[in-house]
């Protein structure tokens, strides 16, 4: 004999995930990836969504192979006229070890920017560490 859990009224719990996702509501349920790390054949590269934020109150720390993205903003808006007030805030944190670290160039300084919401971060690569190619020789055997 073998056990089931009992779950009540899971049939009508199910809906809710179709009612968000329809395209007719323009909702969506789903949480997207805010952070894109990559390479290419000279830097490895850190991109992170910090929309609102402006650059001065992005934070970026790089310590032993980790990458940490802090991004913080707060408005506060008063009207006395009509008895409003607004709170907004934006806050985002980012923590990343970054792949072959050890192929980043100590010598150069990571850059840093922000553009269009996004921070992105770039690390130069080591001479020692790119692709080389090889010349292919052809080797002839005795006849």
């Amino acid at each position: 004999m073998s056990l089931i859990r009992w779950t009540p009224n899971l049939g009508s719990l199910t809906a809710w995930d179709d009612l968000f996702e329809d395209e007719e509501f323009g909702l969506s349920t789903r949480v997207t990836n805010n952070l894109d790390v990559y390479e290419t054949e000279d830097e490895i590269v850190v991109r992170a969504n910090v929309a609102g934020v402006p650059a001065d109150n992005v934070e970026v720390v790089f310590e032993k192979g980790v990458l940490w993205i802090k991004a913080e903003k707060e408005e506060e808006t008063k009207d006395k006229n009509r008895q409003h007030y607004a709170k907004s805030t934006w806050s985002y944190a980012y923590r990343v070890v970054l792949p072959n670290a050890s192929m980043i160039d100590q010598n150069h300084e990571p850059e840093a920017e922000v553009e269009n919401g996004v921070v992105t971060i770039r690390f130069k690569k080591t001479e020692a560490s790119k692709p080389k190619k090889l010349k292919v020789k052809e080797k002839r055997g005795k006849k």
